[in-house]
């Protein structure tokens, strides 16, 4: 019945009594007393909700905003009626004396001191502080109050990782919204650690008020409750509890991500702006017979589940206290369900691109209060070859074998191009690109002709929409520092004698000159000893490039180091998410 809508909430009709402060007053000390009927109206909507609770159960109320108030009223008097007449009944059968039969309850409204006239319509009679009283019992009513449409916990908690409850909230802003952690009282605890305090609830102690709450290795075996209140300033809404489904348990220990965060303590200062690449394995893949058996056996099965990889991922991400972060092998759940709750928590928006095909994509997150978001120019590649005339001559060289054209369209590789404005400098603009190239090792030419076309759509929007704007390409090339695809971005060109136009072999080849249209490009972290460690495969292929005559590197952070990386033998671990590390360096404007 709440379901979020895009309709924005508009002035609400005049009120059509004028009380006395004396008279709001006392109507206030009143109403604090009492229990709510809670009212959704907004203007152009055909119909408003009315919700509340009478004798025991929930009752939400589906109305025609232009219906006259005492229909609904006399609807509210029946129902009360009805009950009545089946707790009689209830009674009999048990062979207990009913009581009298019951009179229909007086329901009124009321406004100040005054009764709502009941000929009005229900878009008028609903107004903020007005009283229903259904006999004796009676109601604070709130329009259009502050209201949680979702509140959700996560299903797996680990000790020592946030949790990061999934809100979103209608008529109200979540960073006014109170949060209470409560933990179960353990089974068997001593007489002294379950005392009950005055004023606590019988069975759970209070443990948090922020947002996100970190349980500790103390929490292992118990569950965990929020309540949480809606607000908008000083304006509450209906409070909602959430319980744990499980018990909170043992986290692994030391992470490989560990010793990173104590370069990443606090978010970068301005102009510093520190940025973050990542491929977070996604589900669709890490879940395949394949990836169990043959690319990661040596993977504790557990550690391959999603709910438990995902809180290593938000631990991570949050820890780097990062600007902006660009990941790779998103599923379209992770964004929604779980990396949207949490990075918002920690101050970080984010847009998302799927790839077309398949259920994953890539995501682009930006700290709001450094960035805000001017415009996305996302393509897949493959489709913008093609139907985009600035690609022309490129497509006319890759038609002349038709094979590989054909391998190529075959792609749903995507690029997300994000353009953001500096909130302390708005005329500062930066330009976010992000990707993940075809993956076959035999791909390079395939590689070659998906960065041709990248980097061309990336000069064009740069040219139209943010001219002088830096740019910053994240991602995973699949592409190590001597392949065709890293020259092309260091050195800003390739000739067409290079070997990756030959990688699927000689009935695939393209042997075609590419430039960039970009000066040299900078991997900002340099050259890794690897930044993908599998069983059979290690590697550098993720980067971030930058433009050296714009922005300079202030400092990259340390991957982890090969013992880290090897403890569990591989990557992914229980220690560590993904088959791939993220790269994380700090960048500065050069001003």
């Amino acid at each position: 019945m709440f379901n979020h809508l895009s309709a924005v909430l508009g002035l609400l009709p005049r009120r059509f009594l004028s009380p006395s402060p004396r008279t709001l007053a006392g109507a206030r000390r009143l109403l604090s007393r009492m229990e709510a009927v809670v009212v959704r109206c907004l203007p152009g909507e055909p119909k408003l909700t009315i919700s509340f609770h009478l004798d025991g159960s929930d009752r939400h109320m589906l109305r025609d905003q232009d219906e006259a108030l005492g229909k609904v009223l006399a609807r509210i008097s029946n129902s009360t009626t009805k009950n009545h007449r089946k707790a009689k009944k209830s009674k009999k059968n048990r062979g207990q004396q009913p009581c009298e039969a019951a009179e229909p309850a007086a329901v009124k409204l009321f406004f100040g001191e005054d009764e709502v006239n009941e000929t009005l319509p229900n878009s008028e009679a609903w107004q903020d502080g007005a009283v229903l009283q259904v006999g004796e019992v009676k109601y604070d009513v709130q329009r259009n109050p502050p209201t949680f449409t979702t509140a959700e916990l996560p299903v797996s908690q680990l000790a020592g990782f946030p949790v990061c409850p999934k809100l979103e909230v209608e008529f109200g802003k979540l960073q006014d919204c109170e949060f209470t952690w409560f933990r179960e009282t353990p089974p068997g605890a001593s007489s002294e650690a379950a005392e009950e305090i005055p004023g606590q609830e019988r069975g759970w102690t209070p443990v948090g008020r922020e947002r996100v709450h970190v349980p500790s290795n103390q929490d292992v075996g118990c569950r965990f409750k929020l309540r949480c209140t809606p607000k908008d300033g000083g304006r509450r809404g209906p409070a909602r509890e959430l319980l744990s489904v499980g018990a909170v348990e043992a986290g692994p220990g030391m992470c490989t991500f560990d010793n990173r965060h104590a370069y990443t303590v606090k978010v970068a200062e301005w102009p510093s702006v520190r940025v973050v690449s990542y491929n977070i394995l996604a589900d669709v893949y890490a879940q395949t017979d394949l990836s169990k058996t043959v690319l990661y056996p040596y993977c504790a099965p557990y550690a391959l589940q999603l709910d438990y990889r995902q809180n290593l991922i938000k631990k991570e991400l949050a820890g780097y206290n990062a600007d902006i972060v660009c990941l790779q092998e998103v599923d379209k759940g992770v964004f929604v369900d779980s990396l949207v709750p949490a990075l918002d928590a920690f101050g970080l928006d984010g847009v998302f691109k799927i790839k077309e095909k398949q259920h994953e994509g890539l995501a682009t997150f930006y700290r709001r209060s450094k960035f805000r978001l001017l415009s996305s120019h996302d393509i897949m590649l493959s489709e913008a070859l093609t139907s985009d005339p600035m690609h022309s001559e490129l497509l006319e060289k890759l038609s002349a074998n038709s094979t590989l054209k054909d391998r190529m369209l075959q792609r749903s590789t995507s690029l997300q191009v994000t353009v953001l404005e500096d909130v302390i400098k708005p005329d500062r603009k930066l330009c976010v690109a992000n990707t993940h190239l075809y993956w076959h090792p035999k791909g390079g030419n395939i590689r070659l002709v998906q960065m041709g076309v990248a980097l061309r759509h990336l000069s064009h929007v740069i040219s139209e929409v943010a001219p002088g704007a830096p740019l910053v390409f994240c991602g995973d090339f699949n592409s190590t520092p001597n392949s065709g695809v890293f020259q092309l971005l260091s050195e800003a060109g390739i000739p067409q004698q290079h070997e990756d136009w030959s990688s699927s072999g000689p009935e695939e080849s393209c042997s075609t000159e590419l430039v960039s249209g970009f000066p040299p490009l900078l991997s900002a972290c340099g050259q890794p000893a690897y930044t993908n460690y599998v069983g059979g495969f290690h590697g550098c292929l993720d980067y971030v490039f930058i433009q050296p005559e714009r922005m300079q590197v202030e400092q990259v952070i340390p991957l982890p180091s090969h013992q880290e990386v090897t403890t569990y033998e591989a990557l992914p671990s229980v220690a560590h998410p993904s088959d791939h590390i993220a790269l994380v360096c700090d960048l500065r404007w050069n001003l």
